[in-house]
């Protein structure tokens, strides 16, 4: 496995793990426990920088001249951080609007 596709699964691993702590954020939110779903945001936060600081790996090697391959699994993995950004947004005011209606 090369260097681009270890780190396109870094970032698939680190987003989707990301994604499934927001959704987890969210139940907690739902059962009324707020400070569990706060943690989990803040957890999901760090998951999803490890995935940005790998996606930023790349982004530089090609700023300074070295210009990965086309891949496809590259573009999955762009996919699964823009996917768990969107997550986190709709999480984070569902949660807000369940302990407001709560």
């Amino acid at each position: 496995m090369n260097s681009l596709e270890q780190t396109s699964f870094t970032i698939i691993a680190q987003a989707g793990s990301a994604k499934s702590t927001y959704l987890d954020a969210l139940e907690a939110a739902k059962q009324a426990d707020v400070p569990k779903a706060q943690a989990l945001l803040v957890e999901g936060d760090q998951l999803l920088r490890t995935a940005h600081q790998a996606h930023m790996e790349v982004i530089t090697q090609e700023a300074n001249g070295n210009t990965p391959p086309f891949s496809l699994l590259l573009v999955h993995a762009e996919d699964q951080i823009n996917t768990a950004e969107i997550i986190r947004i709709l999480v984070s005011e569902l949660i807000e609007l369940h302990t407001k209606t709560g």
